[in-house]
């Protein structure tokens, strides 16, 4: 199966492409990139290479051409303009789509947030619940991923399944710091579900190569929220004496279940919790 995958320079994707490369037979990944000189490694690790731009319609009809199945993970990120994001996340996604489509490709694995979510239940999030906009987070990003997906997953005879991710760390990612640019505004017991970029290759891969998931949606996360206290720990940060005075106003905002995919696609953490990965090296 030949696979392209697409945003294989961020911080998610140049992880997983490594971890792609190890599974597929020689020849069976190609990747997709802005700068040739970025996408050396792959091209060193056997990986296939097309250089262009996503937003280019000549460069999409090439880089899917004879292609199996579409892992995409391009994405414009929090603190972008608002028409940037729309752009990537939801433009440039559907006009993959469409020239997947268009090529035949079999499977379409569209990388996601949890965080189109939106406002919490009371309990853990599951992929059958509707997305309700509110919170810290909500904004053209998730906005324009939630679109992405509804109208992905519309292109009849498109083989398409979601992974919706959570807050990202591992292997020198620089998101756990950056987690204290919110947590140090939180209350100290407020917490933040976490997924390793061990467990997101393991996760995306599992949706990539199952049969039957057509039209699946799958959080992808750990087994233990950390609160805003361990996250300046983990940190190595003083907790500001501030959090142990304010409440959290949704206890529930972000934290998602993994039943559906422990259930139907043998998922299991690797790392449970950010203090395995601690402890393990694999921050």
């Amino acid at each position: 199966m030949l696979t392209l995958v697409t945003g294989t320079t961020g911080q998610v994707g140049r992880r997983f492409v490594p971890r792609l490369l190890a599974q597929a037979r020689p020849g069976r990944v190609r990747v997709l990139v802005r700068d040739a000189e970025r996408a050396e490694p792959f091209a060193g690790s056997g990986a296939e290479v097309v250089v262009g731009d996503l937003r280019d319609d000549g460069v999409l009809g090439k880089a899917v051409a004879g292609v199996d199945a579409v892992v995409n993970i391009a994405a414009s990120f929090r603190g972008v303009p608002d028409d940037e994001a729309w752009a990537v996340n939801r433009d440039v996604a559907v006009a993959l789509g469409r020239a997947a489509l268009a090529a035949g490709v079999q499977r379409f694995v569209q990388v996601s947030t949890g965080l189109v979510y939106g406002l919490g239940r009371g309990r853990p999030l599951t992929e059958e619940d509707e997305i309700r906009p509110g919170g810290e987070m909500w904004g053209a990003y998730t906005e324009s991923k939630a679109a992405a997906e509804r109208e992905l997953l519309a292109l009849e005879g498109l083989d398409v399944r979601v992974g919706r991710l959570v807050f990202v760390y591992g292997e020198g990612d620089p998101h756990l710091a950056q987690s204290l640019m919110w947590a140090r505004n939180w209350a100290s017991a407020q917490r933040l579900q976490m997924v390793h970029h061990a467990d997101v290759a393991q996760g995306l891969l599992r949706l990539l190569y199952a049969p039957g998931v057509a039209g699946r949606i799958y959080n992808i996360s750990d087994d233990a929220p950390v609160t805003a206290l361990e996250l300046h720990e983990l940190n190595g940060v003083e907790v500001p004496a501030e959090l142990h005075d304010r409440t959290d106003p949704d206890p529930w905002l972000g934290i998602t279940s993994t039943e559906r995919i422990r259930r139907e696609l043998g998922f299991r953490p690797l790392y449970p919790s950010v203090w395995s990965a601690r402890d393990a090296g694999a921050l």
